[in-house]
C-alpha cells in the first residue's frame, strides 16, 4: 500500500480523476445517492490516499478548521474501494487520517459527518455520538466528535 498526502493543488489530474471516480462508484452509484459531490471544499482541504498498484483503494479528505464545523477540523468523504472492504483498510485509513489532522491541524478537536450505519466502526476509533440523527442526502448521519481520552 502507497499512502501520499496531498494538498489540492499538489493534486496531478490522474490523482484527482482516480478521487472523483472512486467517491462517484461509492456514494452515488453504490449507494444510490443523487447528491453534489464537488462541494466546493475539496480545495481547501488536504487528500489521504491509499494506492494499490493500478488504482485508489482508499481516500479520505482532511477538512481544515471551520470549514465543515465552526472551531473543529474534519475528517470526510470516508471511502475505501469495494476491492479491499473487510481487509482492516478502514480502520487504518481512519487511524492515519486521525493522526493527518492533528498534524495538519494542532489543537482543532475533530468532528465528523458519519452515515448512522457506520456509528459503531467510528466508536471503536474514539468518537462519540455529539448530535442528534439528521438526513443527508436522504441518508441517515450522525455528527461525532473524537474523544480527547483514550479509545
Amino acid at each position: 500500500m502507497n499512502w501520499i498526502l496531498k494538498s489540492f493543488d499538489q493534486l496531478t489530474p490522474r490523482e484527482l480523476y482516480a478521487i472523483l471516480q472512486l467517491r462517484n462508484e461509492v456514494f452515488v452509484v453504490e449507494q444510490n445517492c443523487v447528491f453534489q459531490d464537488a462541494d466546493g471544499k475539496d480545495g481547501y482541504c488536504h487528500h489521504l490516499m491509499a494506492w494499490e498498484p493500478g488504482y485508489l483503494a482508499a481516500y479520505t479528505r482532511l477538512v481544515p478548521p471551520d470549514l465543515a464545523y465552526p472551531g473543529f477540523a474534519s475528517i470526510g468523504r470516508v471511502v475505501s474501494s469495494p476491492k479491499v472492504r473487510g481487509t482492516g483498510l478502514g480502520n487504518e485509513l481512519m487511524e492515519r487520517s486521525i493522526g493527518e489532522a492533528k498534524n495538519l491541524f494542532p489543537g482543532f478537536p475533530i468532528r465528523i459527518g458519519a452515515q448512522l450505519y457506520l456509528k459503531k466502526f467510528y466508536t471503536g476509533l474514539g468518537f462519540q455520538q455529539t448530535g442528534e440523527i439528521y438526513l443527508e442526502d436522504g441518508i441517515e448521519h450522525i455528527e461525532m466528535t473524537l474523544s480527547e481520552t483514550p479509545k
